[in-house]
């Protein structure tokens, strides 16, 4: 049987997310979940990727908004919901373009100062702020938040064990930043999910997740290593990519809570969703070129 075992919610984009009890599930994902950016002086998107202090940056859901409390110094900001924005601009996630609001002076003061770089808080509302999921891997009306591609990742918790199992050291969950963890089922059991259920909420797996440098970032103190791109590559490339996780779109609304079955309804047989178990003929991933990673 397999089961929802951890629900996650990331309400600014590449800051630590919130385990949760239970999530509401909108037409952009959970709620709250990556509605928030920080941008740059050219309105792209700041990540981990670029500046890994902002693992420091923890943040709690508020009944008038999100707190954000800096790890060591207790420095500590509110963001009210529906605060008045400082106009519309349009800003850059990859290779997307979309619509949304800048929130404030003071709070692109606040993110300046405690990350150290120029940086401005935006957030996507509610209304016509439709971000298109890729219609090469979703259906053409589906939208998205700010997240990097699509509105869910799923994660198996055997698939966990199992990369866990291989490393020198464990690592936990929060490595790979999922909404829905579920326990139950074999390793990796979530790459052939094609369509699946919980609470009456239909979810279909379209694109397996190709993993960047983020998972080397340790969450709680920002610093960076080579696991578990060195561990991976070994098993879970290909087509030089790293693939761990799936990444979801849904139909219907409604609510989900950890305990929840998952009823899995169709598997995938397609060969993108299939990663050939690695041989001493198989292609070794390029990690330095690929990563910036040495490999010694």
């Amino acid at each position: 049987m397999l089961k929802v075992s951890q629900l996650f919610v990331y309400p600014i984009k590449s800051l630590p997310g919130i385990a949760v009890n239970e999530a509401s599930v909108t037409e952009k994902g959970f709620e709250h979940d990556r509605r928030w950016m920080l941008v740059d002086a050219n309105n792209r998107f700041i990540s981990q990727r670029e500046a890994p202090q902002m693992t420091q940056l923890l943040v709690s859901i508020e009944d008038i908004g999100l707190r954000i409390t800096h790890r060591t110094n207790d420095k500590s900001i509110t963001i009210p919901f529906g605060s008045i924005s400082l106009g519309r601009g349009k800003f850059t996630v990859w290779d997307d373009t979309c619509t949304g609001e800048y929130v404030s002076d003071e709070a692109d003061k606040w993110f300046t100062n405690v990350l150290g770089l120029n940086c401005r808080l935006v957030y996507m509302p509610d209304d016509n702020s439709k971000r298109k999921v890729d219609p090469n891997y979703a259906p053409e009306n589906t939208v998205t938040s700010f997240s990097d591609a699509y509105p869910f990742l799923i994660i198996g918790q055997s698939s966990l064990d199992d990369l866990n199992s291989r490393l020198p050291e464990p690592l936990p969950i929060d490595r790979f930043r999922p909404n829905i963890v579920f326990t139950g089922g074999e390793p990796f059991e979530e790459d052939l999910m094609e369509s699946f259920s919980i609470a009456g909420i239909n979810f279909y797996g379209v694109k397996l997740c190709a993993r960047c440098v983020i998972i080397t970032i340790n969450q709680n103190s920002g610093s960076k290593g080579k696991e578990p791109i060195k561990t991976l590559a070994s098993y879970r490339s290909k087509n030089n990519k790293i693939y761990f996780g799936q990444n979801l779109v849904h139909e219907g609304n409604g609510k989900i809570t950890v305990g929840d079955e998952l009823h899995v309804k169709s598997l995938h047989k397609e060969e993108r969703f299939i990663i050939p178990e690695c041989t001493e003929k198989s292609t070794p991933i390029d990690i330095e070129k690929t990563f910036g990673i040495i490999v010694e």
